[in-house]
């Protein structure tokens, strides 16, 4: 008698975590507009939008025709952020969500496509290529304003194995918001600019 009781039970607490999960994840129209608000303003309109399904698995909402890939924000993180890169980093982004999906820790998927892109296996930029991220701890797309509340912008170019000699760059800012190259002569290199957080 305990077992098929259990079993119910079972299924309506993964039913309405389902429906409670579903109902946090805003609309596909909603998170297309909120993605997009992290890429330049020209770019918006015609870029690639990837977002969450109701089982909060990344999927593409929007299909584009410029050279922009926007992220929406990740319902089941806390605050705010979304990203929009160059096309040409999607191979570079998509694995490392495949990695993070298949519970590889944060130093696992570097040291991961770092060898695979010194193989050739992982496709990296032959050029520089920006990601624009607009993100807040405490930052809420607003519906009704169609704006990112409390949200700042930062903005990263990746130059794979770039170096400080080979760019000029220091390896930390030398003033708030200052250029600087990140992870100097690995195929993550690239220069971090963090404008001040506007008040």
């Amino acid at each position: 008698m305990r077992l098929p009781l259990i079993a119910t039970l079972l299924i309506c607490l993964i039913t309405l975590s389902y429906r409670t999960h579903a109902q946090d994840i805003p609309n596909k129209e909603q998170q297309i507009q909120a993605a997009v608000m992290a890429a330049p303003e020209d770019k918006r309109a015609e870029a690639t939008v990837l977002g969450f399904d109701a089982e909060g698995k990344v999927v593409t909402l929007r299909e584009g025709s410029n050279n922009m890939v926007c992220l929406g924000d990740d319902p089941d993180s806390p605050g705010f952020s979304t990203a929009c890169y160059h096309k040409d980093l999607e191979p570079f982004m998509a694995r490392g969500r495949v990695l993070k999906a298949e519970g590889k820790s944060p130093q696992e998927v570097f040291d991961i496509r770092e060898e695979e892109a010194k193989s050739g296996k992982l496709s990296m930029p032959e050029a520089p290529t920006t990601l624009h991220i607009l993100s807040g701890k405490e930052g809420k797309f607003n519906a009704q304003s169609g704006e990112v509340d409390n949200a700042n912008y930062r903005y990263v170019v990746y130059i794979p194995f770039a170096t400080a000699e080979s760019t000029g760059l220091p390896e930390s800012p030398i003033i708030p918001g200052g250029p600087w190259i990140m992870d100097p002569g690995t195929h993550r290199a690239h220069i971090m600019i963090s404008p001040p957080a506007q008040e």
